[in-house]
């Protein structure tokens, strides 16, 4: 059974539509496919209709956007109901706050020599509620500054770089909170990869646990070195929470992360829907179901 537990379409920053990205699912012979775009549920609906028609698994998932100590920190909610209202609010604040940058991080390339407008930027993120970095850096990729969207963040719009512009994120053991209350499961993305690594210790994973009731973390990421892999399976296996594998895929804009290439265990998915099902009893919230053919 091969599972993909986080994956992005056009209605964040990936490229391909939700159907057009479950019939690659399909092709890439996964068995179940969860879509975790970045502060939305908007494509949950065309997922869940495009996977029941191809007879592959659908997983309703969140990737929030969570700041510690000044370091992006990203969350994977999975099942949670996003209509909660503690929950709904955060997201709506957060992609608010990447939408209301774009004229800053335009005005920064545009001092640097960088030719650009923020109507630019908007043609690339048609469809999306939540406008980012990667719809900026398509707008360079189409007018011909840089390459890809690796160049750009490289160049311009990674943390540190010149035209970097920060927006509101929300503490990583709030949002836990908020995904338990509305009755998902919490896991951190890649804790390991870019710069959440230097925040998200073993120190922090174990706190975040016990005092938030982190259920899990992502172990086998393209962002994770063979060693990091192993280190992060073994402070899992210590703290008892699930660990999870996915391609974190993008469609064209991200290289090296295609569909399937990292999988979740059989073992610690079915743990993940036991999890799932305890916090939707234990919540109030109108939780989604998991589509299982």
């Amino acid at each position: 059974m091969r599972i993909d537990l986080h994956t992005h379409s056009n209605r964040s920053d990936g490229t391909d539509p939700v159907d057009v990205l479950m019939g690659h699912a399909k092709r890439a012979g996964l068995d179940v496919i969860a879509l975790t775009d970045h502060d939305t549920a908007d494509g949950w609906a065309d997922g869940r209709r495009a996977a029941e028609e191809l007879g592959i698994g659908f997983v309703p998932g969140i990737e929030i956007s969570c700041k510690l100590r000044g370091i992006s920190v990203h969350l994977l909610g999975y099942l949670p109901d996003p209509s909660y209202p503690g929950l709904a609010e955060e997201l709506r604040i957060v992609r608010d706050g990447r939408t209301d940058r774009i004229p800053s991080i335009v005005a920064r390339l545009n001092g640097l020599g960088v030719p650009l407008t923020v109507d630019e930027v908007l043609a690339q993120a048609t469809g999306t509620p939540s406008v980012g970095r990667p719809h900026v850096a398509d707008a360079l990729v189409a007018n011909g500054t840089v390459a890809n969207r690796s160049e750009a963040f490289d160049r311009f719009l990674a943390d540190g770089k010149p035209g970097h512009v920060s927006h509101y994120a929300i503490d990583p053991g709030r949002a836990i909170d908020l995904v338990r209350a509305a009755g998902g499961v919490p896991v951190i993305a890649h804790p390991w990869g870019r710069s959440s690594y230097k925040v998200i210790t073993a120190d922090t994973i174990a706190r975040l646990v016990e005092e938030h009731g982190l259920a899990g973390i992502e172990v086998d990421h393209q962002d994770h070195s063979p060693e990091s892999r192993a280190e992060l399976r073994g402070i899992a296996r210590e703290l008892g929470i699930v660990y999870t594998g996915s391609s974190d895929h993008h469609g064209a804009g991200k290289i090296d992360h295609d569909l399937g290439v990292n999988s979740t265990e059989p073992e610690q998915f079915e743990r993940l829907l036991e999890i799932a099902k305890a916090n939707a009893a234990a919540s109030e919230a109108q939780v989604p179901e998991v589509y299982l053919p």
